[in-house]
């Protein structure tokens, strides 16, 4: 059954105004919910702290949007009082004293934190089996047999689930982008610099985007007028104005340009898939848009996913150093500080970190360096030249946001396949360029959700989400989930 929190952020605003709904009302809605997950999408849950913001909440802002709207928060977002440990045994205990520049903007918009998310340990990885807790499973299955991705996997499963109205999450190489798709949701993420990434755990700085879910392309643009602007913690954020991104975005797409990577096309395997997309495709064809196939080149596209692993290990070794077992988390002693330091990291990190250390390190070794570190940062700058190139000629990209369905846990995908280096690795494009990319719902295989993503140049996210929001109404999908099931129109 349909309820508020299923509605969009206006639509539940508007609700509240004429006095149907209250935020109390809402955050009990959310709340019964959460407490009925079975999809393990909580590292912690605020249930009684939000209800008591909840009913502190008795003067209704007209002009704020926000206000009252129950949200979850990834749980490598620092929280003042809160456990943080972005789901890694080295980080148990560590109560943070500050809260992250956008947790802060949410409170002072009135929302309301019902619950830290899983994710996958330190944000590394995207299966969502790598937190302390175990694994984080996909809503739409029941069987729990199919991932729901990461490395925001709780965020993801809680909105496709229904938990929350939207979810923040980080988006280093595809950790919101990729889970929306295999979770029916709208997965979205700015021009890096647009949003503040203050309080949030490093992983690779150079890729990390604050990004985040929600079930509406609206509400995405709700979020970014909230959410984007300078922030003088964050010496990489953006100058910039911040636009009000609402404003068009109901604007016709005639005229309106889209590439399609046709070795991304060529590389994909399941033939549902593309023949929703090319019915998308024709869709928007059919309002005036000109979609059109470019050719990438498959030995760059191919070679993303290795430019990818070398960078992002080679940062995060360094990013993750002061996690020596002193200054947070569990103490677990020793003679020595190298001692401890070995102690800490033995016992708190999984086997994928120490994996992804090792690679960073060797990667960053004196003797290493040329052929690695820097071979695959002169690498990034020949793709991100790439991507550049042709968005001087369209205004957006449009391609499959994942190959398929989400796979089962038992899956085994060929490592070489174009198909996995290429279908299942070309959202890190958004990221080495740091370019605004949103993932929307395609339709369903199976009961299982697709989606599809969308691509523009730096700040012009205006433009991206009216285009995100036409494929929307195009998909008739806004707003589904798995309590909130709709058929689509592809």
């Amino acid at each position: 059954m349909m309820g508020y929190i299923d509605r969009s952020i206006l639509q539940i605003h508007e609700a509240m105004k004429k006095g149907e709904v209250t935020p109390e009302a809402l955050v009990s809605e959310s709340a019964k919910r959460i407490a009925e997950d079975s999809n393990n999408a909580f590292e912690k849950t605020l249930l009684d702290q939000a209800a008591e913001q909840a009913a502190s909440l008795t003067c209704f802002e007209e002009d704020n949007p926000l206000y009252g709207i129950p949200y979850v928060a990834k749980d490598n977002f620092s929280t003042k009082g809160i456990e943080t440990t972005a789901s890694s045994n080295v980080l148990n205990g560590y109560v943070p004293l500050y809260d992250a520049t956008v947790v802060k903007k949410l409170a002072d918009r009135k929302c309301v934190m019902m619950g830290k998310s899983t994710l996958d340990e330190l944000a590394m990885g995207g299966t969502g089996t790598t937190g302390h807790k175990g694994i984080t499973y996909n809503p739409y299955d029941p069987s729990h047999e199919r991932m729901v991705g990461g490395s925001s996997c709780g965020s993801a499963a809680s909105m496709a689930d229904g938990e929350a109205v939207f979810a923040l999450g980080s988006d280093t190489g595809d950790s919101v982008r990729k889970p929306a798709s295999l979770a029916g949701l709208v997965g979205f993420k700015p021009t890096w610099g647009r949003i503040s990434r203050y309080g949030l755990f490093p992983f690779a700085p150079s890729l990390d985007h604050v990004g985040y879910f929600t079930r509406y392309v609206s509400d995405a643009a709700v979020l970014l007028n909230a959410l984007a602007g300078y922030d003088e913690m964050d010496f990489t954020s953006s100058t910039k104005p911040v636009e009000d991104y609402l404003s068009e975005i109901n604007n016709p797409l005639s005229g309106r340009r889209f590439a399609v990577i046709k070795e991304i096309i060529d590389s994909i395997d399941d033939p549902m898939m593309k023949g929703k997309f090319n019915a998308l495709s024709e869709a928007l064809r059919k309002q005036g848009a000109i979609v059109e196939e470019v050719e990438f080149g498959e030995e760059l596209l191919r070679s993303i996913y290795a430019t990818y692993i070398v960078i992002s290990c080679a940062e995060a070794t360094s990013n993750d150093a002061n996690l020596d077992g002193i200054k947070f988390g569990p103490y677990y002693g020793g003679k020595s500080y190298q001692e401890v330091m070995k102690n800490a990291r033995t016992k708190g990190f999984s086997e994928l970190i120490k994996r992804r250390f090792v690679i960073g390190s060797f990667a960053l070794m004196r003797e290493n360096q040329e052929d690695l570190f820097l071979r695959a940062q002169r690498n990034r700058a020949k793709i991100v030249e790439r991507t550049l190139y042709f968005l001087s000629h369209y205004d957006a990209y449009l391609v499959p946001a994942a190959p398929s369905i989400a796979p089962k846990f038992a899956h085994s995908s060929d490592k070489l396949s174009s198909e996995y280096l290429i279908a299942d690795n070309h959202l890190a494009l958004g990221n080495f360029a740091g370019l605004p990319s949103i993932t929307v719902p395609l339709g369903f295989e199976g009961g299982m959700p697709l989606g599809v993503n969308l691509m523009s140049a730096a700040f012009s996210e205006k433009l991206l989400l009216n285009l995100a929001n036409k494929v929307e109404e195009i998909t008739g999908l806004g707003g589904v989930s798995h309590v909130n099931r709709k058929e689509g129109n592809l």
